[in-house]
């Protein structure tokens, strides 16, 4: 076998502290692998990264196709903050010219908004879809929720009492396939705190489709209106609902242009 020894193109963004991998691969020659997805992703003998984003050319009506792999090199359906911060990427690359455009996810088509880039930021808006509440509770203040994701919110009075590796990783076993699991409080008027497990990843600074859920939850639970704010660990994020479709909004910033040894046998 013959070893060969290339180089990937990557951006890194972040939106809220969630962060991303990007590789524009147009034509969906390199297909990373799964181990390829963790080396990149691990923070200590990679670059780092809650997710790696591959996009490639519009399917299904989207102007561009998002491939997203979860730091432990799984796939998953959906990222609002991967979202927003693929857009960032394909419109400072020229793929699509900034303002209003489609992407085909794992979750179906989605609606994106990117404002001409201010440097090495931009404000990002990206339709999350209808939201789908699969089970409430509000004696026992918590929701699944799928945002083309899924997602169990849980309502408490005191978020720096959570154990959210523990108890997010207990949760994780009893839900077959994985959950993203929120923990929200309202902390002022139409101003929600969260703090998350990601399905695939563990404790991460921000999760843009939680958020959503979250806030679709706590109005439910007559917790807030329409329209919040959901403060992430990393950040704040903006949460706009029309009945049960969401729109999330907020900053995304560009962190590294990388090239990355890639190193495969053939």
């Amino acid at each position: 076998m013959e070893r060969i020894v290339g180089a990937l193109a990557l951006s890194k963004h972040e939106g809220a502290g969630n962060d991303f991998l990007v590789m524009i691969d147009l034509d969906d020659r390199v297909q990373l692998t799964d181990d390829e997805v963790r080396l990149l992703a691990d923070r200590h003998r990679g670059i780092g990264a809650d997710g790696v984003i591959t996009v490639t050319a519009g399917t299904g009506g989207g102007d561009v196709t998002m491939a997203l792999r979860n730091q432990d090199g799984s796939f998953a359906e959906i990222s609002g903050n991967g979202l927003r911060c693929m857009a960032h990427e394909v419109v400072r690359a020229g793929v699509v010219a900034a303002g209003r455009f489609t992407v085909m996810t794992g979750a179906g088509l989605r609606q994106v908004t990117c404002a001409e880039p201010d440097g090495i930021h931009a404000w990002t808006s990206a339709g999350m879809g209808a939201l789908e509440i699969i089970e409430m509770s509000p004696s026992e203040r918590r929701a699944v929720i799928a945002v083309g994701n899924p997602h169990l919110v849980i309502a408490v009075d005191d978020l720096s009492a959570v154990d959210v590796e523990g108890e997010g990783s207990a949760l994780q076993e009893s839900h077959p396939g994985g959950i993203n699991v929120e923990w929200v409080a309202v902390t002022g008027e139409d101003r929600l705190g969260l703090v998350v497990f990601e399905r695939g990843v563990g404790p991460t600074l921000a999760c843009g489709s939680g958020s959503c859920a979250a806030a679709l939850a706590a109005r439910e639970l007559g917790l807030c209106g329409s329209s919040v704010v959901v403060d992430n660990p990393g950040g704040p994020l903006e949460v706009s609902l029309d009945g049960a479709v969401a729109t999330l909004s907020g900053e995304v910033r560009l962190v590294a242009d990388l090239f990355v040894p890639l190193e495969r046998m053939l």
